[in-house]
């Protein structure tokens, strides 16, 4: 019978794209603060713009580096 381990280079991989996301999940949100706080401004749609896309790419990040550390533990 075999015996299942852990893929370590895998599990590290997808710790690191989990930490992209937690860069990502604090990063998008101040972009957003700071663009509804200058609603004035010039660069207001830009900034807005930016920040939606971040946190979109955090969300990504998120679910990419679940599955990753999921298969490094279960396949």
């Amino acid at each position: 019978m075999e015996t299942k381990k852990t893929n370590k280079e895998l599990l590290v991989k997808g710790l690191k794209t989990m930490g992209i996301a937690l860069v990502f999940m604090f990063l998008g949100p101040t972009f957003v603060y700071i663009a509804f706080s200058n609603s004035e401004k010039l660069l207001y749609i830009p900034i807005l713009i930016l920040g939606f896309t971040i946190c979109i790419l955090a969300v990504f990040f998120s679910f990419k580096g679940l599955h990753t550390i999921m298969s490094s533990l279960f396949d």
